[in-house]
């Protein structure tokens, strides 16, 4: 094997942890956020409204870091600077 198909091979894989650990987390702190927000809801159902309004800020913020971890995988995949290096 060349430098190129080992560079490729490795982003390829790189790309895939990064999207399996970027999609793993979010997914669990959304589902822990979730969780404590109906657990609040149910225990002072007078307070859902600020209880809500929390919460969808909070899983803009943790879905934000999937995005980023979809963006640092697709700049692996497509636009790989060291691909440029292993050809001069």
């Amino acid at each position: 094997m060349d430098a190129k198909t080992v560079v490729i091979s490795v982003s390829i894989l790189a790309a895939a942890f990064v999207m399996a650990i970027g999609g793993y987390g979010p997914a669990k702190a959304l589902g822990n956020a979730l969780t404590e927000a109906l657990d609040a809801t149910a225990r002072q159902p007078e307070a859902s409204d600020k209880i809500m309004r929390v919460l969808f800020v909070g899983m803009a913020l943790i879905e934000s870091i999937a995005i980023y971890a979809f963006v640092i995988a697709l700049i692996v995949l497509f636009a790989n600077p060291l691909i440029g290096y292993i050809l001069k």
